[in-house]
């Protein structure tokens, strides 16, 4: 006779690999301080699709809690945070709870929110769009928080509409092209700071600041090129500025963005600007997706 023994053999308890999908969206002025409806369900429907874990929104003019809650529910979030209801305003939503930490008014253009989700300190930001010098008071501002949360927290993230640019894109921008063209123009006071110009040329020196934190720009690593990485204009403009798609895209910026602690960038798997047909007429601000894993234990 043949005994066969069957040993239960518990296995240590699996770390669960968690997708934390996030997106960043400047929707442009509220849809129409509320009165373009069909936009706001395209974008909602759109986000909807990504099936993201955590939205950042700007520019949530004449938004109440209430509407944005329902947004939030129209993508499958259960929970969301309004800065403001005036003006334009930043939102949050997520699977996920959130906790408040701070809504940042002080010093600050449009505002800021500081809260946790999953364990990340998340701030989403609107810095000022004509102002090299208050942006860098933002980014500072931004900034001093950062340093106390780093003393607590390695996993922090900051992501929204900088309107600032990036070192990293300096040399795809044609110092003869249509964008610096069209600055220089407006501002031909080349020799001081004035507007969007500094001395003549784009600003590097707010997201500088912020990467020397060091903050980590995920997007980089993933993408390659401004027809890549631009994030404004979207083509919805052309009519707007009275401007062919050409020129549109000859222009295109980039001053949205994913920025993470150096720890929490490393569960980067993912990073990109949408700015393909999907998105071209959803708003003047192409959308930035990143995807990290988090490992709930």
């Amino acid at each position: 006779a043949f005994v066969i023994l069957v040993f239960s053999v518990s296995a240590p308890a699996q770390e669960k690999i968690n997708q934390f999908k996030v997106i960043t969206y400047n929707i442009w002025n509220g849809y129409d301080w509320g009165k373009n409806e069909v936009r706001r369900a395209e974008v909602a429907a759109w986000i909807n699709r990504q099936e993201p874990s955590m939205v950042a929104l700007q520019e949530l003019c004449k938004y109440t809690p209430e509407k944005l809650e329902e947004d939030a529910r129209s993508w499958g979030h259960s929970y969301s945070v309004l800065l403001k209801t005036t003006g334009y305003s930043v939102g949050l939503t997520s699977k996920y709870p959130i906790t408040i930490k701070e809504k940042i008014l002080d010093g600050m253009h449009h505002g800021a929110l500081h809260c946790v989700i999953k364990g990340i300190d998340v701030f989403v930001i609107h810095f000022h769009p004509g102002s090299i010098s208050f942006r860098r008071e933002e980014s500072a501002i931004i900034l001093n928080k950062l340093a106390g949360v780093r003393e607590h927290n390695q996993y922090y993230m900051v992501l929204g509409d900088f309107n600032s640019h990036s070192p990293f894109d300096a040399d795809l921008y044609d110092p003869e092209g249509y964008l610096l063209t069209r600055l220089k123009k407006r501002h031909p006071n080349i020799g001081i700071e004035e507007g969007n110009l500094s001395y003549g040329d784009l600003d590097y020196s707010v997201m500088s600041s912020l990467l020397a934190f060091p903050l980590i720009d995920v997007c980089r690593p993933y993408t390659c090129g401004m027809e890549e990485r631009g994030s404004f204009p979207g083509r919805v403009l052309g009519p707007v500025n009275n401007e062919s798609e050409e020129q549109l895209v000859s222009h295109l910026e980039r001053i949205d963005y994913v920025l993470a602690s150096p720890e929490l960038s490393i569960k980067c798997t993912g990073a990109r600007v949408c700015n393909g047909k999907e998105n071209y007429y959803l708003s003047d601000h192409y959308p930035v997706m990143a995807e990290f894993e988090l490992i709930n234990k």
